[in-house]
């Protein structure tokens, strides 16, 4: 699995009272980002696939890296949707 990185031509984002607002400067569309979303995203760094970001939230709340997988994929695959993320170039 590819290593994760944002595409950060493709949106904006500010950071509002620890609540992450991204917008995407082509289609306008609205993210909120807090709590594991926030999570998430924080840990999209060019360096992690997903089984590595699970492994590092896992770690970071104490939980199964298996049991985070199955929602992350999901989230990951709504981020790929909206063009905000894609593979480590």
């Amino acid at each position: 699995m590819a290593a994760l990185h944002k595409l950060t031509g493709n949106f904006a984002a500010t950071d509002v009272d620890g609540e992450l607002l991204i917008v995407h400067l082509g289609g306008g569309e609205l993210f909120s980002l807090s709590g594991t979303a926030r999570s998430v995203w924080d840990a999209i760094d060019g360096q992690r696939d997903e089984a590595q970001i699970a492994e590092h939230l896992a770690a970071a709340f104490d939980v199964d890296a298996a049991t985070l997988e199955t929602d992350i994929a999901a989230f990951v695959e709504k981020l790929r949707a909206a063009a905000l993320i894609g593979p480590a170039k």
